[in-house]
């Protein structure tokens, strides 16, 4: 269903983006996916703020981490207990670059960074449960890993959340669907050899659209920019594009019915 009230632990529940400029962020996130945004008043709250669609949350927003820090997106996977789950990460042999730290009462956070350089955030829910739409156009639909080994990468996500891998590749394409609790979590895909040696592994975040085509062709218009063309996988049309502050991003067209 597409209206959550609540996410499975080992699910991805919350995408949000760090902002080098947040004015042009709302403004163009606006345009795309008809995103409303509201900010907390309190002070201690850093100017974070919330995007909604339809009256319902989708995403976050915050200023980038001080200067020189880019923009992005990122990922949060709801977990039980940020602390234990930075327990698992380190025995894995990855790094927590974020202590769990309480969020008022709205729940508890944590960041690492995987193995193989790629990072994700956890969330441990308190009063807010993460995003309230999902998978429908204009909201958060899928994440995916996109890394240099994918054996050390199954190892690691399976012993930090417990995830289930399941081979999905097509036409001698190498896919891998984790599962959590016998539900789609996110996938992988290894970085093929034309990816340039410096660009790390990293997490990509999809947004659902209608149509993939006009998608690409309004981020063109509200000054972003395109990576690849709309093409049609398993899943659906994707599309890979950056918003004018070069925060990396995909859509895709859900076609639940080619989806095995």
């Amino acid at each position: 269903m597409p209206e959550r009230s609540g996410h499975r632990p080992g699910v991805p529940c919350w995408v949000e983006l760090s902002s080098t400029d947040v004015a042009l962020s709302v403004g163009f996130y606006r345009e795309l996916f008809g995103w409303d945004a509201m900010f907390d008043a309190e002070p201690e709250s850093g100017g974070y703020g919330r995007f909604t669609k339809n009256g319902r949350l989708v995403a976050g927003i915050t200023p980038s981490l001080g200067p020189g820090a880019p923009a992005a997106w990122n990922t949060y996977v709801a977990v039980d207990d940020a602390a234990d789950t930075m327990a698992r990460v380190r025995a894995a042999g990855g790094e927590v670059v974020l202590e769990p730290v309480a969020i008022r009462e709205r729940g508890v956070t944590a960041a690492f960074q995987d193995p193989l350089g790629a990072f994700l955030a956890v969330w441990q829910p308190g009063e807010d449960h993460g995003a309230e739409l999902v998978s429908e156009p204009g909201a958060f639909a899928w994440c995916e890993l996109s890394c240099r080994d994918t054996v050390i990468a199954r190892s690691f996500y399976q012993a930090v959340f417990g995830w289930e891998a399941r081979d999905a590749g097509v036409a001698g394409m190498e896919y891998t669907e984790w599962r959590a609790q016998g539900s789609r979590a996110a996938g992988m895909v290894p970085m093929g050899p034309d990816v340039p040696a410096e660009v790390p592994s990293h997490w990509r975040t999809y947004f659902a659209v209608a149509d993939a085509d006009a998608t690409v062709a309004k981020v063109r218009e509200l000054g972003g920019r395109i990576f690849t063309e709309p093409v049609m996988t398993p899943a659906g049309a994707v599309a890979v594009m950056a918003d004018p502050e070069f925060a990396i991003f995909a859509v895709v067209v859900l076609d639940w019915e080619r989806i095995p």
